[in-house]
């Protein structure tokens, strides 16, 4: 887990985010910027830049190198800061609270502005940029594809994802994104992996989580990587999230996509629930999902 910046923010100058923002303009051509770009990106004289690398250097925000050249570039801290300092600039958020949750591809804390809300950082990239840049077509078009633009990219596309269902599909509202942060209504109940449905609760918890893949295909999109841990169930209903990686409904793989969603969804229930489901056939409910006509698993065999 990327270390907590917020305490962080108090104690930071303007010229220290004219720094850190030189540094991630620099790291558009290159993963390691070389020092003596900084004054051009920062707008800051080289005196000043020397100093507030320092600072930087000190709260982790930057890292060095000199092995062909003196060379900058951004830990995961310094892009946090600078995403965190512009949601608190336009009033996003007022506090900062608690982590919600760690993934390997996101870490999730708990926020305030007028209501409680969540704050994801996305990390895709960052412990794994080579398959991460392979398997997300957003990278396919770019020379140069560091794990700060792969990062940026999922929480572009997810929260444009999330603008699109939001409020059609049972999704996290989606509130302000900047960078590689999506800001978006915190989620209640809790995660379908350590939920334990009553039995007569079963066979109705899969067919409202279906229902809203349809309403998923119906307006675009397919998942593409459901499964019991990004799923939340509460008195009211479910909340499906994580959206970065799903696939519109023309993609070449969409049936493979669907099919799979469908697969780990019923299959899950199929194993933690056992004799509880009728008997299921995949294809037949993604048919009834992409038709638009799902119903219920007991009906759509």
């Amino acid at each position: 887990m990327v270390r907590n910046v917020a305490p962080e923010l108090p104690d930071l100058d303007a010229e220290d985010f004219y720094l850190l923002s030189g540094v991630e303009q620099g790291m558009r051509f290159s993963e390691w910027v070389k020092r003596e770009k900084l004054p051009e990106f920062s707008s800051l004289t080289p005196e000043e830049v020397e100093y507030r690398l320092e600072r930087c250097l000190k709260r982790g925000l930057v890292e060095k190198k000199t092995i062909q050249y003196e060379g900058y570039t951004l830990q995961f801290e310094g892009y946090d800061t600078l995403a965190l300092r512009a949601l608190v600039e336009r009033d996003v958020i007022g506090e900062f609270g608690s982590p919600l949750g760690v993934g390997k591809e996101s870490d999730v804390y708990e926020v305030r502005s007028y209501k409680p809300l969540a704050l994801k950082y996305h990390r895709e990239g960052y412990t794994n940029f080579r398959k991460v840049a392979k398997e997300r077509d957003y990278t396919s078009d770019r020379e140069h594809v560091s794990w700060l633009y792969t990062a940026r990219k999922a929480a572009e596309r997810e929260f444009e994802i999330l603008e699109a269902l939001y409020p059609d599909v049972s999704v996290p509202r989606p509130i302000e994104q900047n960078r590689h942060a999506i800001v978006m209504e915190k989620m209640d109940g809790v995660e379908l992996s350590r939920a334990k449905l009553d039995d007569d609760q079963v066979v109705g918890v899969l067919d409202m989580l279906l229902v809203e893949l349809t309403r998923g295909y119906e307006l675009g999109y397919i998942h593409a990587d459901m499964s019991e841990y990004n799923i939340f169930v509460d008195e009211g209903g479910v909340t499906i999230f994580d959206w970065p990686q799903a696939v519109p409904t023309d993609h070449p793989n969409a049936d493979e996509f669907l099919e799979r969603d469908v697969t780990n969804l019923v299959g899950y229930f199929d194993r933690k629930y056992p004799n509880q489901l009728p008997e299921w056939d995949v294809p037949s409910i993604a048919a009834a999902v992409r038709s638009g006509t799902f119903d219920s698993v007991q009906t759509s065999q």
